[in-house]
């Protein structure tokens, strides 16, 4: 199975929260990982806000930050590719969405996958409508 991931449910490999079991055992199940290339620096910025807010020590967080970029260096990293753009510029004329969560729809609907993983209600819908199959992980 193809998994593309957004980053709000690729970060509760670091995070423990309501859908953390869930991502682990659909990755299990993935034969590809496709992660567009803004993950890394958006779960970067989320680890470094719970480091700021003492929500992180500084072991914790390097401890997550390391295993993050393990886990990217199997992953397939989508490009921000004029075709994905434009897709994006689609999507938001279409639906509520902020920028960044169109940008993983687009780069998940070029990649081709066959599941697309949100934590984002607005998210999910748009990519549903644009044809994805779609696991919603909650908040």
């Amino acid at each position: 199975m193809r998994l593309a991931i957004d980053s709000s449910s690729f970060a509760k490999r670091y995070i423990q929260e309501t859908g953390s079991n869930k991502l682990d055992i659909l990755l299990q199940h993935a034969s590809e990982l496709a992660l567009c290339i803004i993950v890394v620096p958006e779960i970067i910025s989320a680890l470094n806000r719970r480091l700021r807010e003492q929500a992180f020590t500084d072991k914790e967080y390097q401890m997550s930050k390391r295993q993050l970029l393990d886990d990217v260096r199997d992953a397939t990293i989508l490009q921000v590719t004029p075709a994905a753009v434009a897709q994006s510029v689609k999507l938001l004329e279409m639906n509520v969405l902020r920028a960044r969560d169109a940008l993983h729809i687009a780069c998940a609907l070029e990649w081709k996958a066959d599941l697309f993983i949100t934590s984002d209600k607005r998210q999910l819908d748009a990519a549903m409508q644009s044809g994805l199959q779609c696991e919603y992980l909650g908040k």
